[in-house]
């Protein structure tokens, strides 16, 4: 045995540190947490703790929120056999659509629930962001600070403006600076584009991975000016179906959206409102649990 030992002693170092160094990429890829920049606290924001007039003369109840400047309306609806929340929201400022990071930091593998970051910033409703931190390339501005300006070839990106307007771009196409410059306030980076100046934008053929799948969905939409919804759909169980991309996209054209972005969606789905999770998330499968994320979308102070 020691003579087996001795001969073979140098293979089996070189195997041990070649396990452990595979260990360490898998838990650094999909595991540490690595802030690089905690977020910005910017002139209006309110943060835990911090009452507001608004808030104390809010009319709230299980599918509505009122304040006299956010205005926030919860309805259901049941299509393609998959349960579908639609928060229409009306807002008489853009700066209450707002966006915010997991831990208040942007970072890699830095996640919460949906439901944690938005109990963080006093969110009134909110939905899962773009994970921005499962990918290495994509713009990521957030509350007009760039964190990540690495254009990723074919990203199809949303873009809110400071006075709330939405755009779809193309990554290839122009830089996070030009935009940031031409008064971007936050850039989303998944997709694809559900919905351009009131066109459909995604087909059957398109993307055939995601699109012909039935999934549990997360999307954001504007009507008019300042007049935006929130959508998620149930999926993965046997009460809920799911949608495809092109079944989101129709739906959303049906109540309508002039333009649409697709968001994460699987497990991350999720929408928040009034303190409660309203939608039932899949994850690990289809046990019902909300998925940690990176960011989120959401309405408030």
């Amino acid at each position: 045995m020691f003579k087996y030992l001795k001969v073979h002693l140098s293979s089996i170092l070189y195997g041990a540190v070649l396990f452990g160094f595979t260990c360490y990429l898998l838990m650094d890829t999909f595991l540490i947490s690595q802030v690089y920049r905690v977020a910005e606290k910017t002139e209006g924001q309110n943060i835990a703790g911090e009452d507001t007039q608004e808030e104390t003369m809010a009319e709230a109840s299980e599918t509505s929120y009122e304040d006299g400047k956010i205005f926030i309306t919860l309805n259901e609806y049941r299509e393609e056999d998959t349960t579908i929340y639609v928060a229409d929201i009306v807002l008489s400022s853009p700066e209450y659509l707002k966006t915010a990071f997991a831990q208040n930091s942007y970072g890699k593998n830095v996640t919460e629930k949906t439901s944690e970051i938005a109990e963080g910033v006093n969110a009134i409703l909110a939905i899962n962001g773009d994970y921005y931190g499962a990918q290495e390339k994509g713009y990521v501005l957030r509350d007009g600070t760039l964190y990540r300006n690495e254009a990723e070839k074919g990203q199809e990106d949303l873009v809110i403006y400071e006075d709330g307007s939405f755009e779809i771009i193309t990554e290839e196409e122009i830089t996070a600076e030009e935009l940031l410059e031409q008064g971007a306030k936050e850039i989303l980076s998944f997709g694809p584009a559900l919905i351009e100046n009131g066109t459909i934008s995604v087909t059957e053929k398109d993307e055939v991975g995601k699109a012909m799948a039935s999934n549990p969905r997360t999307a954001i939409g504007i009507i008019d000016d300042l007049h935006y919804v929130f959508v998620v759909s149930d999926g993965r169980t046997e009460e809920s179906e799911g949608l495809s991309l092109l079944e989101l996209a129709e739906f959303m054209d049906s109540i309508g959206v002039e333009t649409a972005y697709n968001l994460d969606g699987g497990g991350s789905s999720t929408m928040y409102f009034n303190g409660e999770v309203v939608n039932n998330p899949t994850t690990s499968g289809r046990s019902v649990k909300e998925r940690s994320v990176s960011d989120i979308v959401c309405i408030g102070y």
